[in-house]
């Protein structure tokens, strides 16, 4: 089935649908990553964006139901070269087409992706609309135009939980009596961690948890107050999609939980802690996203293959508090991936630690959180 991807400057490809009829628009971004496209489909943190994958196969090893990074799929749509119809694993449960149409989500194949990549790589990632419905490039590549700018929009509120949720063996639960009558779980020698949820991937929950953590995911929107009578020994940061200068609330809280008990954050979260701390955040030409990116740990010396997806950053110049060290950067544009405070219980990270490329590069900075909430404040 013939369709077509517009991007908003008029560069068209023609491919075909895997999935049937359908039509989207969002921002399309490109993911390095050889595998994990079940993650990458249902990270929160590509909400409102299409996704091209690099590498030129994709679906050969189908779709499980354990893989899942959230409840649903969240990108727009998903852009290959080339789909393997007949997955073969163990695991699989599914087909990545049969996944996708169940979804309503759009699958292109039969595109250069490397020209779509390249494209991205000089002009930057912008606004596209992919249709088998309307094939009028002009009046596709206006629909692309007049979708939301990726500035300014918060997407958060669209990923977030819309009431507390406890989780517990691997996924999240519903509290039964509601947050007002909310008591924390007897469990001898647990930290009491609340995560502020924007878009959060399961797979931090569950890292988190196996340090021992017992952990209650809050909607973005939360107030401080109610983090204060939560009462917990940590407060943790999510990833997540958009703007985060577009996220004011979560900054205004976390500005006001700084210094009060131990505090992680991670990606979007990152990035709310360089605004709460008074620096300001930029947009990334065409974002880093994949699961090959190189990051140096400025104390060690170390350098991380970290994964990532993140299309804004912390600008390292406007940190001007002496107290805020940078604690590593990105090796291929030299762009901030970390700061920690060096008088309060702080640290971030952009990058992603509980993908695990490395596969262990990263995941120190789950037991760093641990230690300071051992010392507390």
């Amino acid at each position: 089935m013939k369709a077509i991807l517009a991007l908003e400057d008029g560069t068209i490809f023609t491919g075909r649908s895997f999935t049937g009829h359908g039509e989207t628009a969002g921002e399309v971004v490109f993911n390095t990553s050889m595998s994990g496209y079940q993650e990458i489909l249902t990270d929160p943190s590509y909400c409102g964006q299409m996704v091209t994958m690099t590498y030129p196969l994709i679906g050969n090893y189908g779709i499980n139901d354990e893989d899942m990074e959230s409840d649903r799929i969240q990108a727009r749509a998903l852009i290959v070269k080339e789909y393997q119809e007949y997955p073969s694993n163990w695991r699989s449960q599914k087909s990545l087409a049969d996944y996708l149409k169940a979804n309503n989500i759009p699958g292109l194949e039969g595109i250069d992706t490397r020209a779509l990549t390249r494209h991205i790589r000089l002009k930057g990632a912008m606004k596209a609309a992919l249709s088998t419905q309307d094939l009028d490039p002009d009046c596709l590549v206006e629909k692309a135009r007049q979708s939301p700018d990726m500035v300014g929009l918060d997407l958060v509120k669209e990923v977030t939980c819309r009431e507390p949720m406890l989780w517990q063996d691997g996924r999240p639960i519903k509290l039964e009596n509601g947050l007002k009558q909310f008591q924390w779980p007897d469990k001898p020698g647990a930290f009491r961690v609340v995560a502020m949820d924007y878009g959060v991937k399961f797979n931090i929950l569950r890292s988190l948890e196996k340090k021992g953590c017992t952990i209650l995911l809050l909607p973005a929107d939360a107030d401080p107050e109610t983090i204060d009578r939560l009462d917990p020994h940590g407060l943790f940061l999510s990833n997540g999609p958009g703007d985060p200068a577009a996220v004011n609330y979560a900054v205004e809280t976390i500005r006001n939980q700084i210094g009060k008990r131990p505090l992680f954050g991670i990606c979007l979260g990152h990035q709310l802690v360089g605004l709460a701390l008074g620096g300001k955040t930029f947009k990334l030409k065409f974002g880093h996203r994949g699961a090959n990116q190189p990051v140096k740990d400025l104390k060690t010396g170390k350098v991380e293959i970290t994964s990532q997806n993140h299309g804004f950053c912390v600008d390292m110049e406007s940190l001007k508090d002496q107290d805020i060290e940078l604690s590593h950067i990105n090796l291929n544009d030299n762009t901030l991936e970390g700061l920690v405070h060096k008088k309060i219980p702080l640290f971030s990270v952009q990058y992603h630690p509980e993908a695990s490329p490395g596969p262990h590069d990263a995941t120190y900075l789950f037991d760093r959180f641990i230690e300071m909430m051992e010392r507390g404040l």
